[in-house]
């Protein structure tokens, strides 16, 4: 059984470092002149990419929880929600300033006439007020029930996130459809726990 002090000063640090690791390796790539023919939309798909796979991560932290009844898993969760809102910022950061150069006529019409976008940003949107009130304080503003209410629009955020990267291919669908799968899983993981928590107990 892994101790307090295990998880705070080891594992969490660790934990923080890999996440760190993608940005660091774009990073890399950029000093080294590896980003391909095209490295706006390399680093635009790069960031879009590992942003929705830490948000499937950050959502996989309570199924684990329920799996594998190990509650420290849910120390994890909003370190591993924020890194995933992080690298959405930086995806649509990216999409801003590298591809588009503030030219906000440009950006408002991308997201009037491209759907993906529209999906993305809608997304994005969704989001924001999660990071934002993911600290304690904000529990307690806010009252614990009406925190995780707020927090279930992580949800339908995921849900667009993983129909946005599907939207925006013109082939090969399988790692969206495959992100699809998690996603459902573990929907599916989290509805069967909260019905059998329903069930009432018989003698």
């Amino acid at each position: 059984m892994l101790t307090d002090k295990t998880l705070r000063f080891i594992i969490k640090p660790l934990v923080f470092a890999l996440c760190l690791v993608p940005l660091a390796l774009l990073i890399w790539w950029g000093f080294t002149d590896n980003l391909g023919a095209n490295p706006i939309e390399k680093s635009n798909r790069f960031l879009g990419d590992w942003a929705l796979r830490f948000l499937l991560i950050a959502l996989a932290v309570t199924p684990l929880r329920i799996l594998t009844n190990w509650a420290g898993a849910i120390r994890f969760r909003r370190m591993l929600g924020l890194f995933a809102f992080a690298y959405v910022v930086l995806h649509l950061t990216s999409y801003v300033v590298l591809d588009q150069f503030f030219d906000w006529s440009a950006i408002w019409k991308d997201i009037i006439k491209r759907w993906y976008i529209t999906v993305g940003m809608t997304g994005v949107v969704l989001l924001l007020p999660l990071a934002i009130t993911s600290t304690k304080g904000w529990i307690k503003r806010i009252g614990g029930k009406a925190w995780q209410k707020l927090h279930k629009l992580v949800y339908p955020a995921a849900i667009l996130g993983v129909f946005h990267f599907y939207m925006m291919l013109k082939a090969d669908f399988r790692e969206p459809l495959l992100y699809a799968v998690i996603l459902s899983i573990l929907f599916g993981i989290r509805l069967y726990d909260a019905n059998r928590k329903r069930k009432p107990r018989t003698a």
